[in-house]
């Protein structure tokens, strides 16, 4: 069942204004969302929204979402997010509750776990040098598809090494299709809306199935071949518990569908987002060009080259403050608790942004401004104020690995590329649960070094 909103009216939260009758502040949501979010810490540290009958917080002070994600039992993933989110990809990681989340974590670690980074950056070096030799000078492209089919072969290779079906266009159209569905469903959570036969219902559970359909035939061909492979779905099938007990397919395919949806989705939407960053501050990226003709001298990056591209590795996380891609998070009290000075009901739906807290001026000065630099100077911010992969037991457990994937497919198309979008209009966020661009077009040119 879906979690309520808000079980009770014992409001004790400022109202965000702007609501309409009936409605509530769901319009504004819709059409608006991440200037209506940024602006809630004006109204409070918790702020109230009503989403048509229901009603949820909004935890806007750092300090707020640090205790909040400390404590996963009495603050446990739910709320409508997660519900929708749980309808593709099950009881993952990424959506289990915490009654579940250390044992699945145990379990998972050695599939993330640092000594395997290398042979991961290894399969990434590959499909991102690949992608990108088919590149011309002057070609036209549209930059988020571009990224968006390259973060899927580049996931999906490293989760099923030898299995080329895994990055084919079906997979990349069905992500598309699920993450554009998830966002509607997440913004406008009206019961009973996603079972109507619309159009959009149509393509987004078709594509949900092909995506399932897709990873359990992987899987029974992993299981067939008995082959152990330096990738993920060799660590899942070998991965066991305290008791020797290992995961079942259909746990196994959760996990995957988990790894494919955050991993795709996260890197394409930070590369697309670092690419307007880096044509809108040309002097950044002579820099960049500067440290990549040192290091590099126009080959593809490798796992071997990250401690020597820095700025690099800034302009990663300087993109991922300002564009976080999961930009709007939800818990559910799972008990009567206190927050910020707030009675807060057992049942009720607290989110939380990334991308508010990333631009708030008295946490980072001059939010707004691109400055890889201030990572110079804040490389450990405190806890809850740069939340790109979340804190505390539920932080990511690919965020290692997806920010290395990141470096090394901005370094290896900086080498060699200038990628300078169309001029005219701004390129603005789409309305999804991931923060991404809408579709832009920019112009390749080959640098001459």
């Amino acid at each position: 069942m879906p979690t309520p909103f808000f079980p009770t009216t014992r409001f004790t939260a400022a109202l965000a204004p702007g609501g309409l009758p009936l409605l509530g502040h769901a319009p504004a949501l819709l059409h608006r969302p991440h200037e209506f979010v940024a602006r809630l810490p004006a109204h409070g540290d918790l702020v109230r929204l009503r989403l048509g009958p229901l009603h949820a917080y909004v935890v806007c002070h750092p300090e707020l979402v640090r205790r909040m994600l400390a404590d996963d039992h009495t603050f446990d993933k739910g709320g409508p997010l997660l519900d929708m989110t749980r309808e593709v990809v099950g009881n993952g990681l990424a959506t289990c509750p915490a009654a579940v989340h250390r044992h699945q974590r145990r379990m998972l670690q050695p599939a993330f776990h640092r000594e395997r980074l290398p042979a991961h950056a290894a399969l990434m070096a590959e499909e991102i040098a690949g992608a990108t030799a088919r590149w011309h000078d002057g070609d036209v492209i549209d930059v988020p598809a571009a990224m968006h089919r390259l973060s899927t072969a580049v996931t999906a290779r490293c989760l099923f090494a030898a299995h080329e079906r895994a990055g084919s266009p079906p997979v990349h159209r069905s992500m598309d299709v699920v993450t554009r569905g998830l966002a509607r469903r997440v913004l406008l959570p009206l019961p009973g809306a996603d079972r109507l036969p619309t159009p959009g219902n149509r393509r987004f559970h078709r594509a949900r199935q092909d995506l399932r359909e897709l990873t359990r035939r992987l899987i029974a061909d992993h299981r067939a071949t008995g082959t152990d492979r330096p990738d993920l779905l060799s660590t899942l099938l070998a991965a066991t518990d305290e008791d020797g007990l290992g995961l079942s397919d259909a746990e196994i395919h959760e996990q995957v569908l988990t790894f494919l949806l955050a991993g795709v989705e996260t890197t394409a939407a930070t590369l697309s987002w670092a690419w307007t960053l880096l044509a809108a501050n040309p002097a950044v990226r002579g820099r960049l060009h500067a440290e990549l003709d040192t290091v590099l001298d126009g080959r593809p990056a490798r796992h071997e080259d990250l401690p020597a591209l820095p700025l690099t590795a800034r302009i990663v996380s300087e993109t991922l403050r300002l564009y976080p891609p999961p930009w709007i998070l939800s818990r559910t009290a799972t008990t009567d608790a206190e927050l910020g000075g707030h009675h807060v009901p057992a049942g009720t739906t607290l989110l939380f942004s990334p991308y508010l807290l990333h631009r708030r001026a008295d946490l980072f000065p001059r939010p707004h401004r691109f400055d890889p630099d201030r990572w110079l100077t804040t490389a450990s911010p405190a806890p809850g104020t740069y939340t790109p992969f979340g804190l505390g037991a539920r932080r990511c457990i690919g965020d290692d690995f997806g920010t290395t994937a990141a470096v090394l497919a901005i370094a290896t198309i900086a080498a060699r590329w200038t990628i300078t979008p169309a001029p005219g209009r701004p390129v603005r966020p789409r309305r999804s649960s991931s923060l991404a661009p809408r579709p832009f077009t920019a112009r390749l040119t080959r640098r001459v070094r």
